[in-house]
């Protein structure tokens, strides 16, 4: 399980609008990247105060999520 906080939200920052921890760049904003077909590449040349490892990090939080019920579910 990772455990690096990836994300963050705060009312006093990007008015409390999920951002990369320690950044102003939305989460939301890496989404809409891949959904348009721009790659991870791409999107750490536009936002380089996001690092490889924080958008990792924020997949795997992702999954385990997704993955984690379901599994769960499996074993019950």
């Amino acid at each position: 399980m990772n455990t690096m906080k990836t994300v963050t939200v705060d009312p006093e920052v990007m008015w409390g609008t999920p951002v990369f921890a320690g950044t102003k760049v939305p989460v939301q904003t890496l989404l809409d990247y891949i959904e348009t077909g721009e790659t991870v590449d791409t999107f750490l040349t536009e936002f380089p105060s996001v690092t490889r490892e924080m958008i990792v990090s924020f997949l795997e939080q992702g999954a385990e999520k997704l993955i984690a019920p379901e599994r769960a579910a499996v074993v019950s």
